[in-house]
């Protein structure tokens, strides 16, 4: 089970947000290739991007940034946010990103969706950000109408590499992850599953370890928490019995 870090990228710089809220963004460094180099120096072996201003509808403002941690960190990646089209999807993974995490235009682009991960075996993940038990698209701020079991219909058969399940109302917030929400999506598909949304003390980490170090769960996210001190990267892996896979 991995701890993955997260870089979320607004305006070039690293940023929290609570629920997703651009209202409610906290800066936390404005290097963020010093930032991917400090989660690199700690041990981490993946790192999570989002370009929250792509998710949001600005394109492009990131890109440079993107690229800049792609050149200089030899670790895996994981990059979602303003994902729109075939063209995206080729432009990341051509430029060397690992895995791309298709949140909005894999509920209104099925079609597209599900031939490039065809072309793109086992490098996307589908997010699942869940707020009131449904899917939410355009950079959180748009409930489509279908529920995560929908997106497991369509996507559980193809050669996706998992889902990111982020529950919404917590992300941000500190206030522990959704144990009852991962247990209840995790026995509804054999897929790689990652969660995030609400980390907040070792604790979390403990009871990811004891009950669901044997299930699909592939890694966890950390944001808030990381950058707000109250989890330890070097102190949460010893306490995984961390080995890289």
């Amino acid at each position: 089970m991995k701890l993955i870090p997260a870089i979320d990228l607004k305006d070039k710089q690293c940023v929290r947000l609570q629920k997703g809220k651009l209202e409610n963004i906290e800066v936390f460094n404005n290097d963020p290739l010093a930032q991917a180099r400090l989660f690199k120096n700690e041990g981490c072996e993946r790192i999570h991007i989002v370009d929250l201003d792509g998710a949001f509808g600005a394109e492009g403002i990131n890109t440079e940034t993107i690229l800049n941690i792609r050149k200089n960190i030899d670790l895996p990646i994981e990059l979602g946010g303003g994902i729109r089209n075939e063209e995206d999807i080729s432009f990341w993974i051509n430029h060397g990103i690992d895995y791309l995490i298709l949140g909005s235009i894999s509920i209104n682009k099925k079609h597209l969706v599900l031939q490039a991960i065809e072309k793109y075996s086992n490098k996307i993940y589908i997010a699942l950000d869940v707020l009131n038990e449904k899917v939410m698209i355009s950079g959180w701020a748009e409930e489509s109408q279908l529920t995560p079991n929908d997106i497991f219909k369509i996507y559980n058969d193809s050669p996706i590499k998992g889902y990111i399940l982020t529950d919404v109302a917590r992300d941000g917030m500190l206030e522990g992850l959704n144990f009852e929400l991962i247990k209840q999506l995790i026995s509804n598909t054999k897929k790689n599953i990652i969660v995030g949304g609400g980390l907040a003390h070792y604790s979390d980490i403990e009871i990811l370890k004891q009950n669901f170090s044997k299930s699909n769960i592939e890694g966890f996210i950390a944001g808030k928490s990381l950058y707000s001190g109250c989890i330890d990267i070097v102190k949460a892996m010893n306490l995984l019995n961390y080995k890289k896979d």
